[in-house]
């Protein structure tokens, strides 16, 4: 009956975990302004039209 609890836990830390993490990720995505936006797409959207590298 021990393990249970411990292993309810551990999950329950867990979720807790994940959902700080997330909450963090939000924040710091919707500090961004419009133009930064833009810049971060555009170097996405030119970083994959640039050919791979040989192999």
């Amino acid at each position: 009956m021990r393990l249970w609890k411990l292993l309810g836990l551990a999950g329950l830390a867990g979720v807790t975990a994940t959902g700080v993490v997330i909450a963090r990720r939000e924040r710091q995505r919707q500090a961004y302004t419009p133009e930064e936006v833009r810049a971060r797409l555009h170097e996405r959207v030119a970083a994959l039209e640039e050919p791979p590298p040989p192999r």
